[in-house]
């Protein structure tokens, strides 16, 4: 049920839409299966929950979205095969073989007629707006899927109350830092995953994966011109992930001093259930950002 991963981003506190009004601008953006544009993408907002039938589900002033999105599938190999069975077929018609441009558009109107006729998957992207403490954080490791959401919303939302989230200190110069130092800012420790990249060749790396590395191995590395892009990390013995040089929080994981308190809100009843475990979900990553908000030199101030 939990976030996995988080891509972080700010809201403006100006910005405290009721939940009526936030809705309203969702169902004009509701999810509708494609089946003759032939778009290769087909995005809306989907209800969170079925048996609601609303898209924005509320738990105090924490609202929860769902992206859902339709892709066709249709392999580059299969448009190439009926291009070039077109282009023959005009080539024939013409009396000359077609050029660059024109078989560019042949493939072009290939892939929109074929695209009517192919199988669909679907996925769908978690979006969380904390219209207390102004986050909006999108459950993704992937930044074109962060894009979706933000560009959905933008298309919606005038003006745009969605900021970067920047902190004073970078996390590859913080996390490096630390490694360094051996030591991070209370209440986080290190623990045994790391990656660090050449400054000057991203292709140069060294990954620790379950293993932490001697404090001599890490000058080494230092010295050589790496940093540190990857870093796992514990908050507060009660939640681990890995920390990103784009300060991306991904692999969260609840430990098990949370296992009491998750025991307590269990229920019956599937979405009173699920309600329990986000307000504690809410409550632990809201401590964590604002932890490792501190940790990272505070957030950096708007010019």
């Amino acid at each position: 049920m939990w976030f996995k991963n988080l891509k972080i981003f700010r809201l403006s506190p100006t910005w405290q839409p009721s939940s009526e009004e936030l809705e309203a601008l969702l169902e004009k953006q509701l999810f509708v299966p494609e089946q003759f544009s032939g778009e290769p993408l087909n995005l809306g907002w989907a209800p969170f929950f079925e048996e609601e039938g609303t898209l924005l589900h509320k738990i105090g002033h924490q609202y929860l979205l769902k992206l859902k999105v339709e892709k066709k599938l249709l392999p580059t190999s299969v448009i190439n095969q009926f291009a070039k069975t077109k282009a023959q077929e005009i080539e024939e018609q013409q009396g000359y073989k077609v050029g660059r441009k024109q078989m560019k558009e042949i493939k072009e109107n290939v892939a929109a007629v074929l695209r009517t006729k192919a199988f669909s998957i679907y996925r769908e992207t978690r979006v969380w707006i904390d219209t207390e403490n102004h986050w909006l954080i999108i459950d993704t490791g992937a930044s074109n899927k962060a894009d979706e959401v933000i560009g959905m919303l933008a298309k919606i939302l005038d003006p745009l109350p969605i900021l970067s989230f920047i902190t004073e200190q970078s996390p590859t110069s913080s996390m490096t830092r630390w490694l360094v130092d051996d030591e991070v800012p209370t209440p986080f420790t290190i623990d045994q995953d790391t990656e660090l990249k050449s400054m000057t060749d991203s292709r140069i790396s060294v990954r620790y994966a379950n293993h932490s590395p001697e404090q001599e191995e890490i000058t080494r590395h230092i010295t050589a011109g790496k940093t540190c892009t990857r870093l796992a990390l514990t908050w507060n013995d009660r939640v681990s992930f890995m920390l990103n040089d784009a300060g991306d929080i991904r692999r969260i994981t609840p430990l098990e001093v949370l296992a009491e308190s998750r025991e307590v809100v269990n229920s019956d009843d599937a979405i009173e259930h699920f309600d329990a475990e986000m307000l504690l979900m809410f409550g632990e990553l809201n401590g964590l950002l604002n932890d490792l908000t501190q940790a990272l030199g505070g957030e950096k101030k708007a010019t």
